[in-house]
């Protein structure tokens, strides 16, 4: 085998020749952004596919997660998660709210119900938790909790396009989630984003805040942005719509051919995904255990000395971040669970472009150091 990189994720991209009827429509009709019609069809098409009634396109999702934080007034404190991708709390900052990080699960990396219980003050208004590598949060359980607490309920769903949990898709749970169609995740267009809400007074009044506030040409009812996802950008994501399918069962091979062989290698484990739901396959998280071989960060280098670029999501945790050092009301000593992924997590590679002894190789080297483990146990 060739040493090419094998990348921890590469974009599933349609056959060019397909894309070039979109893009003539685009120099035909002249209108590239303001919601044009590649815009609403898409929108149309994503909430037919997901299975939800309002969607609203975003230029990226982290615009999205600032726009439905305004959207819903949020202001205060808001419960969330140490273990995620930056974004998540960067939003929250961006619009002056205090994040104050709780404790994970252990076994599903999400937020923790009970830690977010004991977390609440009285400048407590949301909570926004993360499905983590698509996983479903306690759904009920947070819903509860914010009921109780008359709290909002802001999903970070970036990585759950397509998941599917108690019959529905996981982008609709709470009173918003956010979608990311970044080019890493498992649905692309390029770059972009969705907020998927419950009821057309909320999307309307979001559709305002991406376009600057703009109701009409001479009125403006909100101090909004320019969110608004472009012509090329939503023409390209009607065109993936139809391969995504395939692309997740694709992914669903490789991860279970991962799964098939890491059992049998001792001191590496993988989460225990307690609640049946559909996923999409979007990461493959292993956790480094005491008794492997090596140690996480040594295990890492050697797949980088292979060519193998895995990632460790998410290392380090949010709270390690200067700005978030002191942003939080708990002590690091009180995410031990989220310290402890954290050191131990190693994502493989998992995209529809890899080959089948790519996916070898990864398992080789993951395998290889165990064996010499057990070796020199017996030795």
């Amino acid at each position: 085998m060739n040493n090419k990189p094998i990348y921890v994720t590469q974009p599933a991209l349609p056959p060019l020749d397909e894309f070039i009827p979109y893009l003539q429509q685009i120099w035909d009709n002249k209108i590239l952004t303001n919601c044009g019609p590649f815009h609403q069809q898409f929108e149309q098409a994503l909430a037919d596919y997901l299975g939800v009634k309002y969607v609203c396109l975003f230029a990226n999702a982290t615009l999205a997660l600032v726009t439905a934080l305004q959207a819903l007034r949020i202001s205060g404190e808001v419960i969330t998660t140490p273990y995620s991708f930056v974004a998540t709390a960067h939003s929250l900052k961006w619009n002056g709210i205090k994040p104050v990080f709780v404790d994970i699960d252990a076994k599903t990396c999400n937020l923790d119900p009970a830690a977010i219980e004991a977390a609440i003050t009285p400048q407590t208004t949301a909570i926004m938790p993360v499905h983590v590598y698509g996983t479903p949060c306690d759904t009920e359980a947070i819903r509860k909790i914010a009921e109780n607490y008359n709290l909002k309920v802001i999903y970070d769903a970036a990585h759950a396009f397509g998941c599917r949990y108690n019959n529905q898709s996981l982008c609709a749970f709470g009173d918003i989630s956010v979608v990311s169609f970044h080019a890493t995740k498992v649905f692309n267009t390029f770059e972009g984003g969705a907020i998927i809400c419950q009821d057309a007074k909320t999307k309307a009044h979001i559709d305002h805040l991406k376009n600057f506030g703009f109701v009409d040409e001479t009125t403006v009812v909100a101090a909004g942005i320019n969110g608004k996802m472009s012509e090329v950008n939503a023409a390209f994501g009607l065109l993936q719509l139809k391969y995504i399918d395939s692309c997740i069962e694709k992914r669903k091979q490789i991860s279970q051919y991962y799964r098939d062989n890491i059992k049998f290698i001792r001191g590496i484990s993988l989460p225990d995904h307690q609640l049946p739901f559909t996923s999409n396959y979007s990461y493959f998280p292993v956790f480094v255990e005491a008794d492997y071989a090596l140690s996480r960060d040594e295990l890492y280098e050697k797949f980088r000395e292979q060519n193998v670029m895995v990632r460790r999501y998410f290392y380090p945790l949010i709270t390690a971040f200067p700005m978030y050092r002191t942003a939080h009301t708990h002590r690091d000593d009180e995410l031990p669970n989220a310290r402890y992924i954290s050191s131990r997590v190693l994502c493989l590679p998992l995209h529809p472009n890899l080959e089948q002894e790519e996916v070898e190789k990864v398992m080789a080297i993951l395998s290889g150091f165990s064996k010499i483990q057990q070796t020199q146990k017996a030795l």
